[in-house]
């Protein structure tokens, strides 16, 4: 019986220490990925900002613009670009909505990114855009990796269509997480007037002919989770001008708007709550279960030693205690008597 059971707990124990490595490079990078059909909003403020009046086109400082981001997984086009490209895809529509401090819409710039759902590598298909242009990323966008590295990443940057390096600055501690921070700046660059503008006449073509263009330059700030790769905060120090043409009267350059960006506490809360409840089942399958399991496979091999030294001692014990098995006295040695030799 203790034979038996030895044998089931060498058999545990080998079957819990191959078990380590395969859940931690096998199935962990099959098993987890972004859900297609997620959706996520964060609102972001600047407060004390300037904003173009398009009406008499001068900058004024307001009490607050308001950014709202929505990221939508679009399931039914990820499905269709899964077939053709043999992995699992998420489709995020995304949208950008800036509001000023009355209510009213200061600009929206729609977007779809395509990526891989393990990995979050950009996947290229039909569709990707930026507020209707088609674009090709290279590099991140929103989400870090699973399990991020202390390294640079390229992130892509939606208002200039372009991918950048993204500095990986060092380790702090947020909020009670231990986060990586990046930053990343975007030097001033051309960029698209957006397709739909708070004046009503005014339109990207109608600008284009007054020979004025739109200038923008940015220093990104995220700090991020390395285990999900989840941004748990996100600011930017956003800047933008309208330059030369007629548009502006005579005048070089007029801010468009200028501002630091920042997330909203209550978004700020919630988004360290959800990865930290994230993370934890993350860990169990890339640290404590991988790290848990040979030391569970070692305990069961020393048992399943001891039960089978148990097993062997009373086995050579009743071997001893047979009949006849004690060790006998020795016979005396049988001497024939000294003769006297013969005269």
């Amino acid at each position: 019986m203790r034979r038996t059971a030895s044998l089931v707990l060498l058999a545990l124990a080998v079957f819990f220490t191959a078990l380590s490595p395969l859940l931690r490079w096998y199935a962990f990078p099959r098993l987890v990925k972004i859900p297609a059909n997620q959706y996520q909003d964060m609102v972001l403020e600047a407060k004390d900002a300037t904003l173009l009046d398009y009406g008499t086109m001068k900058p004024r400082t307001v009490s607050k613009v308001t950014i709202v981001q929505t990221l939508k997984g679009n399931v039914e086009a990820s499905e269709k670009i899964e077939r053709t490209a043999g992995r699992d895809v998420v489709v995020w529509d995304g949208l950008s909505y800036v509001v000023g401090p009355d209510g009213k819409m200061v600009s929206e710039i729609p977007e779809r990114y395509i990526f891989d759902a393990h990995t979050q590598e950009p996947v290229h298909a039909d569709g990707e855009h930026v507020d209707g242009d088609p674009v090709r990323r290279e590099g991140i966008e929103f989400k870090w990796p699973f399990l991020t590295e202390k390294r640079d990443y390229t992130y892509f940057d939606a208002q200039a269509r372009v991918s950048a390096p993204i500095h990986y600055k060092g380790t702090r501690t947020f909020r009670g997480l231990e986060v990586y921070y990046f930053e990343q700046t975007i030097p001033w660059t051309k960029v698209p007037m957006p397709k739909k503008l708070p004046v009503k006449g005014i339109t990207p073509e109608s600008v284009a002919k007054t020979g004025t263009t739109r200038w923008y330059t940015t220093k990104r700030m995220f700090w991020v989770d390395p285990t999900t790769g989840g941004p748990v905060n996100g600011q930017e120090i956003h800047k933008e001008e309208l330059r030369g043409g007629t548009l502006l009267g005579g005048r070089e350059k007029v801010t468009a708007f200028a501002g630091h960006v920042k997330m909203r506490e209550d978004y700020i809360a919630s988004t360290v709550e959800l990865v930290s409840s994230q993370r934890q089942l993350l860990l169990l399958m890339t640290r404590y279960l991988p790290l848990g399991f040979p030391a569970l496979g070692a305990g069961l091999l020393a048992l399943a030693l001891v039960l089978e030294a148990r097993g062997r001692r009373p086995a050579q014990q009743s071997r001893d205690d047979r009949p006849g098995a004690r060790t006998r006295e020795p016979a005396a040695a049988h001497t024939d008597p000294v003769r006297p030799d013969p005269a």
